[in-house]
């Protein structure tokens, strides 16, 4: 089995690389790897144009980080809202059930 392992956009995680028929013959384990280990997968392929496979709620993660982000107001309001948490000043506040 062909894997290789690739630093991540951050540079500081790695992710797994297979070739496609080694994803092919064995995708039921890939996808476990990939729901039930948090890995992400990086399907290499012959001619270029690699695909990655990833579970959905690391999929709907990435997608809500790129929605906060895309919000500069938004995302700065909350960096400086963690900054608030950090530095002692959070209040504890109980939900009311409605």
């Amino acid at each position: 089995m062909c894997k290789t392992m690739y630093n991540d956009y951050r540079g500081d995680e790695k992710m797994l690389a297979v070739n496609y028929s080694n994803v092919r013959n064995k995708f039921k384990d890939y996808c476990e790897k990939v729901t039930k280990d948090f890995e992400t997968i990086i399907i290499t392929r012959q001619r270029g144009d690699n695909v990655v496979l990833m579970s959905e709620a690391e999929y709907n993660n990435l997608m809500e980080n790129l929605y906060v982000r895309s919000n500069p107001e938004y995302y700065n309001e909350l960096l400086a809202s963690i900054e608030q948490l950090k530095k002692g000043k959070g209040k504890k506040q109980e939900l009311i059930d409605e």
